[in-house]
């Protein structure tokens, strides 16, 4: 995969489509997945919000972060930016590097999940890798 032999890849037989599917699949607390939502600002350009899966993402604190505002991007544009389907988007090897937010939210959890590239696998790995590995921008997203 994408993110080499570092990093345990779980795959499911079943779609894990949602946060909700991926803890239930893994028997993990809801707010241990780091769901990937692909936005894109006005000018186009995506933006990667790393969120916790219990969290509901606040478009306004993000157009703060970043100066500008986000836009909910399409399935088209999603798999055009990261290569990735939706459900499956992972938090890095995009096909255009986005701007990444991540939820600060993750970093509660010892272990946490992301998707990883499929929308039938995760792979498991710590708040400080995923923010080492995205050199995202860590704040509260909720």
């Amino acid at each position: 995969m994408f993110f080499a032999d570092n990093f345990k890849v779980i795959e499911f037989e079943k779609l894990t489509r949602t946060a909700q599917d991926a803890a239930d699949a893994l028997g993990c607390e809801i707010g241990q997945i780091a769901k990937s939502i692909v936005f894109k600002t006005e000018a186009g350009k995506p933006v990667l919000v790393v969120a916790s899966g219990v969290n509901r993402i606040d478009e306004t604190k993000i157009n703060n972060a970043i100066g500008t505002k986000i836009l909910k991007a399409d399935a088209e544009y999603v798999r055009e930016m990261s290569g990735y389907v939706i459900g499956g988007v992972a938090p890095w090897g995009h096909k255009v590097t986005p701007i990444t937010i991540i939820d600060i939210d993750l970093s509660k959890y010892d272990r946490i999940y992301a998707a990883a590239g499929k929308n039938n696998a995760v792979f498991e790995l710590t708040f400080d890798e995923l923010v080492a590995k995205t050199e995202g921008k860590v704040l509260t997203v909720a």
